[in-house]
């Protein structure tokens, strides 16, 4: 059984913390990881790993909290196409791992980008480190395109979530995909309310020595009856659980989903680690040891799987 890995990263914010716990599980059961890829968030831990400072990077993102988020968001108030510029947290990635030439990286590293303009996968494998993760990790509104010559360079994760066919491959390797955009059903709460209690309503009333008339009591009882009625009505009625905003999330997380299961019937990798798309928000950078402890768990299962199979 082989133990040289071509390892992919996918895409999705602050799960892709998992990925360092992925890496270290593979590490610890002897694989050896002879090239990377990866986009979005997958691309800045790709590129850190192909650095050789995951660990300086692990340190950084573990004592990240709401405050440290917060004053990294450069907030674009000039232009109109996204909420901040980006700069700032290339920046403060730079302070833990200086740019180098991605061709200068200790092993191949590939970094995907979307561009925007011509709808077409950028591949990153020579030039800034830190360009090419700037450009991947570019969440459409949120931060500010990269103009690369004519091409405006958005996150890699909108075209290609997993971008398992870029990765360089070496002969007796085997192809290991941290997937972090799993299918999942998209959470809402419709939990269908308490009936009204009428007869506790009544017998407080009552015992306050407010007296409640016979006739009144039966409309009261009608009353709560029709109340609780549309109450169950508006909670299983599942457009009314739907806002504006999450109905933008939920579809491009559809077009996560299927871009992902596009790319994993067309290069079927030998290892799948998923987790959930729904198992942590995009920006739950404060919950990084949570997320780390569950991607060494998710892989290890992942690991667990394969080694099975070949037995």
């Amino acid at each position: 059984m082989g133990k040289n890995v071509a390892l992919v990263l996918g895409s999705g914010g602050a799960r892709g913390l998992a990925h360092i716990g992925a890496i270290e599980a593979l590490e610890e059961r002897g694989y050896t990881i002879t090239s990377i890829a990866g986009c979005s968030m997958g691309s800045i831990i790709a590129g850190m790993y192909a650095a050789g400072q995951l660990k300086e990077a692990k340190e950084w993102f573990l004592q990240v909290d709401k405050q440290l988020i917060l004053r990294m968001m450069d907030i674009n108030l000039l232009s109109g196409n996204s909420l901040v510029k980006g700069q700032k947290i290339i920046l403060e990635l730079e302070k833990v791992v200086p740019d180098r030439p991605i061709e200068n990286l200790n092993i191949p590293c590939s970094i995907v980008a979307s561009d925007m303009m011509n709808t077409e996968e950028v591949v990153f494998r020579t030039g800034s480190l830190f360009e090419a993760v700037r450009a991947s990790i570019s969440i459409p509104l949120f931060f500010r395109p990269v103009q690369i010559g004519q091409r405006l360079l958005i996150d890699g994760g909108i075209l290609n979530p997993l971008p398992l066919h870029i990765v360089d491959r070496t002969e007796g390797d085997i192809l290991v995909a941290m997937d972090i955009s799993g299918k999942d059903s998209m959470p809402v709460d419709n939990a269908m309310p308490e009936p009204i209690d009428v007869e506790g309503k009544i017998a407080e009333l009552t015992s306050r020595g407010i007296p409640v008339p016979k006739s009144w009591e039966t409309q009261l009882r009608q009353l709560g009856k029709r109340v609780d009625g549309i109450r169950q009505r508006r909670a299983a009625d599942l457009g009314r659980t739907v806002s504006f905003t999450s109905m933008l999330d939920r579809m491009s997380d559809m077009q996560i989903q299927q871009n992902t299961l596009m790319a994993l019937r067309l290069t079927p990798p030998d290892v799948h680690a998923v987790m959930r798309q729904y198992a942590y928000n995009t920006f739950d950078f404060d919950k990084a040891e949570q997320i780390i402890a569950d991607g060494k768990r998710i892989m290890t299962e992942a690991l667990d799987r394969y080694e099975a199979s070949k037995q």
